[in-house]
């Protein structure tokens, strides 16, 4: 897909605007004329084109200021700008890594978001030139349960850090996340324990709802900023409700009508089980927009993924790939691996067979047991490589089945193979 960047207004990692050739015929939903001095160009307007969809299950293309990203697509978690296991941003693109998340409330704990802001943007501090989308740092500060306290205006907390005290609300996570001028920036929400009883859970939701708005408004306003790194940053809202239906429908209704770039779905997989999260979205997702992208928060294993896909989920992170990695536990197409077990101990075959991720190429699984247990880093970093391209090449392997129309048959086989290794 070819696109023509204005100079004047981008670099290889803060790129203002993006632009399409009025003639070339890109399937874009949408373009917004703008005017520009002896340029012929069209600033992309609507993001989202829809390329595959079946009942639920949907594949997509959404375009952001910082590159095209392939639905369904798998985040790879970067919580204070690098992925735990000594992987390098090189790696990441090497594996295949379409989208990087790093979170806003660890980022302003440490280096600080003003820091990033002045050393242009969390992009080119962490040398990555495709999308970031930045978690709003809510459900860190309401994790911090004994250390916080929930106002209208937002939430006070103490730094985990430290322990100093913070002040975050809509406004200030917009700010934040603003500075680190991440592609995607995710509303500040609460995430209600669970279980949560009725009442709870419907004031909360109220709440925010009250807050998406003044995320919005907020948002808004940076972008209109002349010294705002990326005016194109944009907003995802997220669905609350725990696993009350009629609350998550309500909401999903509301927000839906806000027009957002995207929609998120938090507040699951926070302690119920796999059964009760599929129906929730088997009853939340019709009501949410089709021609948007829809994000299942902090999902999770392969089969979750492939069970959510089919209720028309198509963004998707997890830390399991890099904090099971750093463990020695190693995801494949047949089930999940602990390569400290001694069965592998003389085992000179590859973790998978086949795969072409830079570890399987080249080492055994003899050998990364042995770094494993002689505590190397090298060890953890081989086994975090591995599952990320895992879980990356997963998602080409399920946008494929879904654009050829044999979704169905693709998770049904995916799903019986996963089942044949229960290492402990």
């Amino acid at each position: 897909m070819d696109f023509v960047v204005e100079k004047n207004a981008c670099s290889m990692y803060t790129c203002d605007v993006i632009y399409g050739n009025q003639g070339n015929n890109i399937p874009i939903t949408a373009y917004l004329p703008i005017q520009h001095i002896g340029l012929d160009i069209w600033e992309v307007g609507i993001m989202y084109t829809l390329i595959s969809q079946d009942n639920n299950v949907k594949s997509g293309e959404f375009r952001t200021v910082h590159g095209t990203i392939q639905t369904p697509v798998f985040m790879n978690v970067g919580t204070a700008a690098a992925i735990k296991g000594a992987v390098s941003t090189a790696d990441l693109k090497e594996i295949g890594t379409q989208v990087q998340l790093s979170n806003t409330y660890h980022l302003h704990v440490r280096p600080g978001d003003e820091v990033i802001k002045k050393l242009g943007g969390l992009h080119k501090f962490m040398v990555w030139d495709r999308p970031i989308l930045t978690d709003s740092g809510g459900f860190q500060v309401f994790s911090l349960a004994k250390l916080r306290k929930i106002r209208e205006e937002g939430v006070y907390f103490n730094s985990h850090v430290d322990g100093r005290k913070i002040f975050m609300g809509p406004e200030e996570s917009m700010r934040i996340q603003s500075n680190l001028a991440s592609t995607i920036a995710m509303a500040f929400d609460e995430c209600p324990p669970y279980p949560s009883d009725r009442s709870y859970m419907q004031e909360s939701v109220d709440r925010t709802t009250r807050w998406l708005l003044r995320c919005k408004k907020e948002l808004d306003r940076l972008n209109s900023l002349p010294d705002t790194i990326n005016r194109h940053q944009m907003l995802f809202g997220i669905n609350q409700g725990g696993t009350y239906k009629d609350i998550r429908i309500e909401h999903a209704k509301v927000i839906s009508d806000m027009n957002l770039d995207g929609y998120a779905i938090g507040g699951l997989a926070v302690g119920e089980s796999h059964e009760q999260m599929y129906y929730i979205l088997e009853e939340t997702v019709p009501y949410l927009p089709v021609d948007k992208p829809v994000y299942l928060m902090g999902v999770g294993t392969p089969a979750n993924i492939l069970e959510a896909v089919d209720r028309g989920v198509d963004f998707f992170d997890c830390v399991y790939p890099t904090r099971n990695g750093r463990h020695g536990h190693a995801y494949t197409g047949y089930g999940r691996m602990n390569l400290l077990n001694a069965k592998y101990e003389l085992d000179d075959r590859p973790i998978e067979e086949g795969c072409m991720c830079p570890t399987c190429r080249t080492y055994s699984r003899a050998y990364i047991r042995h770094l494993l247990k002689a505590r190397e880093m090298l060890g953890m970093r081989l086994v975090v490589l591995h599952n990320l391209y895992y879980y990356n090449h997963l998602m080409e392997e399920i946008r494929d089945a879904i654009r050829g129309k044999r979704y169905k048959q693709f998770k049904k086989k995916m799903l019986d193979n996963l089942n044949q290794y229960n290492d402990d």
